[in-house]
């Protein structure tokens, strides 16, 4: 799907059939490194890497011209300063980065109400309804684009399909600032002599797969029995990849946003070895967590414990409650539970993470007879008052004062993602990163 640096750009130029094509996505280009960028206007042009400035932290975002330089999101800072040891380092600021994604969603939310937001910075549009009275699909599209500049500053990338799945080939090919149309009739032309790590759900090791059976590009998906497709990387994956690779997306764009889970990380700059701190830690993390449930108006099914040893081998552990909840104290419960039964004596932590899965509406499960976390309930929802007035960390856990280890920077990570949409295979960052 490209080198993601611009080096394979491809765009519309001129006038083009797009009668049908009325998928849209909409990519913001390095978004984060962009935002950062409108206040630093005297390093465009240069390479800049959005991160921590410490050894432990990872890049969230850079820009074009250091990801010609091979730098990546996801790669720790010190290896991309290897890689590119002129560029400059941004600190990050998520809330700015939050400010704009809802400015720019505004933008699309007066196009057309079919607005599927699958990240911070991209986003599916469906302009179908839209096309009597805002013209073409291109023309939509364009005027877009527009718009995002002009009220924000921001450049970004439009791809234009009949399906999902081929608007966000185009947008991608049509990386940085551009917009490519895809006519319905070129689907395939377009689509097969990509690689078969184009598709969707194509990770690593069903790359390897495909290619030891000499599958090297989608057409040659496309040409395989969907029956020996399905004997070789199972019987949903076969029949997914097979229809994707002869163009076939039957899935509509999604305008009601599900959160999947919520979750917080905390990457340390020295490994911690003393699990009283790692406790402390956890209790932080798990009351960040609730906090953010209950301002969502959800609750958690399963918490889940992600643990990162010195080594980088990381593990994941999680549990069932009984009962939903968006009690910070339940959840650290369960998850220090979660803590203590994977550590081992000497063992050295590099990242604690804490998260909320299968999320409901608060109160979805039912009433109940007695609830134990009554009295935890009532002292975290007076948290929440006093902090909607004076802001966060007016009010803290006794625990928590003054025990602070070092740490390179918290990580928010909620994932609003739709179901299906597997857009980093395999990809587990130590901080969010934006999409190209």
């Amino acid at each position: 799907m490209g080198r993601g640096d611009g080096r394979d750009r491809q765009v519309t130029v001129g006038p083009v059939d797009d009668a049908g094509a009325t998928k849209l996505h909409v990519d913001m280009d390095a978004f984060y490194a962009s935002v950062e960028l409108l206040d630093r206007p005297e390093l465009r042009g240069r390479p800049a890497i959005v991160g921590h400035a410490s050894g432990r932290s990872v890049v969230s975002s850079a820009t074009y011209e250091a990801r010609r330089k091979g730098v990546r999101s996801a790669m720790p800072v010190s290896q991309a300063l290897r890689l590119c040891p002129d560029a400059v380092i941004l600190e990050p600021h998520f809330d700015k980065y939050a400010h704009y994604s809802r400015q720019v969603v505004a933008i699309f939310g007066d196009v057309t109400p079919l607005v599927e937001q699958v990240s911070i910075d991209e986003a599916f549009l469906d302009v179908a309804g839209a096309v009597r009275l805002l013209g073409s699909p291109s023309t939509i599209a364009a005027g877009i684009r527009r718009r995002v500049l002009d009220e924000t500053g921001l450049t970004c990338s439009v791809g234009v399909a009949g399906t999902k799945f081929m608007a966000k080939l185009a947008s991608t090919k049509a990386k940085p600032d551009g917009m490519l149309v895809v006519p319905v009739a070129d689907t395939l032309a377009f689509l097969h002599p990509l690689p078969v790590g184009a598709l969707w759900g194509v990770g690593p090791a069903t790359q390897e797969t495909l290619h030891r059976y000499g599958l090297r590009s989608v057409g040659d998906v496309a040409a395989t029995p969907i029956d020996v497709l399905r004997g070789w990387v199972g019987d949903a994956s076969g029949v997914k990849l097979h229809q994707l690779a002869n163009g076939i997306d039957a899935r509509g764009v999604e305008p009601v946003s599900r959160e999947k889970s919520i979750g917080h990380e905390q990457t340390f700059e020295h490994d911690v070895t003393d699990a009283a701190v790692l406790r402390r830690e956890l209790l932080r993390l798990s009351t960040q967590v609730a906090a953010r449930l209950r301002s969502h108006g959800l609750a958690a099914r399963t918490v889940a414990l992600k643990l990162r040893y010195a080594d980088f081998r990381t593990i994941s552990r999680s549990r069932t409650l009984g009962e939903p909840s968006d009690v910070g104290r339940r959840i650290y419960e369960e998850a220090v539970d979660l803590l203590d039964a994977a550590l081992r004596p000497g063992d050295a932590i590099r990242l604690l993470g804490v998260r909320g899965e299968q999320l409901l509406p608060a109160g979805s499960g039912g009433p109940s007879l007695w609830d134990p976390d009554e009295e935890w309930r009532d002292a975290e929802n007076a948290v929440d008052r006093v902090t909607a007035r004076f802001g966060a960390g007016t009010v803290t856990s006794a625990a928590l004062v003054g025990t602070r280890p070092r740490k390179v920077g918290d990580t928010a990570n909620a994932r609003v993602i739709q179901e299906g949409e597997a857009r980093r295979q395999g990809r587990t960052p130590d901080a969010p990163a934006d999409s190209d």
